[in-house]
């Protein structure tokens, strides 16, 4: 394993879901310029055959509303499924819905970051903090 692998997966793994692939290809390059991890999915269906096949996600940031699947029935899969119990859920989502946050947590998300209210890099810093504090 060379130095620059093994401080990506000191940082840790996060898995991104999102159907907006600017926006998934965007944040998949931030967090990967701050030494983490990245697996990208299109979808919920794509994002739980990852973590099925054994990806290890430290942190898991996904969109609220998505076609076929939303974050909602993905965070339902995650729990039935047992999925990635020690992960951080982040919902990240344009969604400034007191409801829909609600719900998302009372459904296993630890925290709903607002796309409009924050720019990629404070996600990323949001993120970051996160992860370390529960280390």
């Amino acid at each position: 394993m060379s130095d620059e692998t093994r401080e990506k997966a000191q940082k840790g793994n996060i898995l991104i879901v999102d159907d907006d692939k600017f926006l998934l290809n965007m944040y998949a390059m931030k967090f990967s310029q701050q030494g983490f991890t990245i697996h990208s999915c299109l979808s919920v269906h794509e994002a739980l055959e990852a973590l099925r096949k054994g990806f290890a996600a430290d942190v898991i940031v996904f969109d609220l509303i998505m076609p076929e699947f939303d974050g909602f029935s993905f965070l339902q899969s995650l729990s039935k499924e047992g999925l990635a119990p020690h992960a951080i859920k982040v919902a990240l989502t344009n969604q400034n819905d007191e409801g829909n946050q609600n719900h998302a947590k009372e459904l296993g998300a630890d925290m709903c970051l607002v796309k409009a209210m924050m720019i990629p890099s404070e996600v990323v810093n949001t993120i970051s903090t996160a992860l370390a504090s529960r280390a």
